[in-house]
């Protein structure tokens, strides 16, 4: 099992706050209050768990000023008041942030039994493939700073 120092619960609390304040959000029909807090939440508590200089280091490469620039736009446009444009920005740049990561996800999702099974299924089974398929653009331990 791995263990946690209580700076990373702490951030697994707000990350996981900052999602459900994120969901919530979006269910009331983008209600700027909600996206905001959630934003804030979700950074936050990204940073408590890998630390400031490692957050600091992921966002700010040479390689992925496009896709932090979308990300942290969206975030200030939603704070000044158009939720839906921001919320489009940031899943853009959360998309081109994360994109090396979602092979692995996809990859520990098919060993969990329940879902491991509704992947294999004909129609997600094609696209959970071409998602694995993809080359990487980065090492996984690049965002834990291990390289």
């Amino acid at each position: 099992m791995i263990s946690l120092t209580d700076s990373q619960k702490i951030g697994m609390g707000l990350t996981g706050f900052g999602v459900f304040f994120l969901f919530f959000g979006m269910m009331l029909f983008f209600d700027k209050a909600l996206l905001a807090i959630g934003n804030i939440l979700f950074v936050s508590g990204l940073s408590f768990v890998i630390g400031l200089e490692r957050t600091f280091r992921f966002f700010f490469q040479r390689h992925k000023a496009k896709a932090t620039g979308f990300f942290l736009g969206g975030i200030f446009v939603v704070l000044i008041g158009w939720p839906i444009i921001g919320v489009i920005l940031e899943i853009y740049g959360f998309f081109l942030l994360f994109r090396g990561f979602f092979p692995v996800a996809v990859g520990f999702i098919r060993r969990i039994p329940v879902l491991g099974s509704l992947l294999s299924l004909p129609g997600i089974s094609a696209v959970s493939h071409m998602t694995i398929s993809e080359p990487y653009t980065e090492k996984p331990s690049a965002i834990c700073g291990d390289s």
